[in-house]
């Protein structure tokens, strides 16, 4: 896995290769959990795809809003350049998506993070209708939301990711539903010592995470296709997302033939 600083230099030696005038300015959002494989992964197949179509480019890191529905409207108005987001009608009518699952679909597999003390509340849940039963949390402008309450679950809509980890911290929501690639970094944060992944239980519904590319940078979004393409072809595409997530996915607490998995529609995808 590499670290930030060294991918940073790889495109560096890039745009040490090209005439000044041939390098692209690229802004994508800057960081907001340094030490989160995700965030790590997602920059370093980018970097890599440019690479490896032939694009030169200096990334600029930028301060983002924490509302992903603004951040993907910032592609419109030239702020941001790519954005990665996990797609809805709504978010591909901003952007140009490239629909190439970068999760390779886990990000629709959630994982229900409680409070160590309600755990009890899960051992007998095997049906949608009984989890409806049990409150969660999502936030107000994540596709996930929608797909939750479309399919009868008890949700509440908050904008602060923050408050959603304290809310269920504090057990006055039953669950919060995490992604399999996401729970393993967020539960290693302090603050978060008494949530837990509820055991042999988990829902999963039908979606993807893209990378969304400004309308007026095409060129952009034409290179990044070609890029992951090239590295899904060779081999790469699968060998770097399994360096940064195997060991997470198999640590997750789901006993083979014992696990309850609960299926959601989802008509936005």
């Amino acid at each position: 896995m590499l670290p930030l600083k060294y991918i940073v230099c790889v495109v560096s030696l890039l745009i040490g290769n090209a005439v000044a005038s041939e390098v692209n300015s690229v802004k994508i959002p800057k960081d907001q959990h340094a030490h989160f494989a995700r965030d790590d992964y997602l920059y370093d197949t980018l970097t890599k795809a440019l690479i490896r179509a032939q694009y030169p480019a200096e990334i600029e890191f930028v301060d983002v809003h924490p509302h992903q529905q603004r951040n993907l409207m910032s592609l419109d108005d030239g702020s941001l350049d790519l954005y990665w987001s996990m797609s809805s009608p709504e978010r591909e009518s901003l952007a140009t998506a490239i629909k190439i699952p970068l999760f390779k679909g886990y990000i629709g597999k959630r994982a229900l993070v409680t409070n160590k003390d309600n755990l009890d509340k899960f051992k007998d849940i095997k049906t949608l209708e009984q989890l409806s039963k049990l409150s969660s949390v999502q936030g107000h402008d994540w596709p996930d939301m929608r797909i939750l309450v479309n399919n009868g679950l008890n949700v509440r809509p908050l904008s602060n990711l923050k408050a959603m980890f304290v809310l269920t911290s504090q057990g006055r929501i039953d669950y919060f539903p995490r992604s399999f690639i996401e729970v393993n970094s967020e539960l290693l944060e302090p603050q978060h010592k008494n949530l837990r992944v509820v055991p042999n239980l988990y829902i999963s519904y039908p979606t993807a995470l893209y990378y969304f590319v400004s309308k007026d940078k095409p060129e952009l979004a034409k290179a990044v296709e070609q890029g992951i393409e090239i590295m899904q072809q060779n081999g790469e595409f699968d060998a770097l997302f399994y360096e940064y997530f195997a060991t997470d996915l198999n640590s997750l607490p789901y006993t083979k033939g014992e696990t309850i998995e609960i299926k959601l529609v989802n008509p936005y995808f």
